[in-house]
């Protein structure tokens, strides 16, 4: 099955840019943490965000144009950085990867992939 790792962060709070103390060792950090994953084999897909100033938000409703703005969805601290998809046996397996990130702060969401509704109208998750 495959799960989503999303890893959320408070942008506020400021992490180690090239040159700064603590840059190295957080790279080093994640570097591991990939190369775990690819020696695992459950790597599927990752990749980190632009800061969410960067964004542009397209809000949708019913019976209205859409309205489309700059800056993140949400008026939140704490926006999406980034993500890993990978395969895991279940839950649990996933949840343990979720755990194995090297971040000082923030929350990883763990959540199943499905695909569209099949002819009965029930997504199917994604087990490849």
């Amino acid at each position: 099955m495959q799960y989503l790792l999303t890893i959320i962060v408070d942008e506020t709070i400021p992490t180690p840019h090239p040159g700064q103390p603590g840059f190295a060792e957080m790279v080093e950090g994640w570097a591991a943490y990939n190369h775990a994953l690819h020696a695992a084999g459950v790597l599927v897909d990752a990749s980190q965000l632009a800061p969410s100033l960067a964004a542009t938000t397209v809000r949708l409703a019913v019976g209205t144009p859409a309205a489309v703005t700059d800056g993140p969805f949400t008026e939140a601290k704490e926006q999406l950085a980034g993500y890993y998809r990978i395969r895991a046996a279940n839950l649990d397996d996933a949840l343990e990867w979720a755990k194995r990130m090297p971040m000082p702060f923030g929350s990883v969401e763990v959540r199943p992939i499905v695909v569209a509704p099949g002819p009965d109208g029930t997504p199917t998750p994604v087990t490849d």
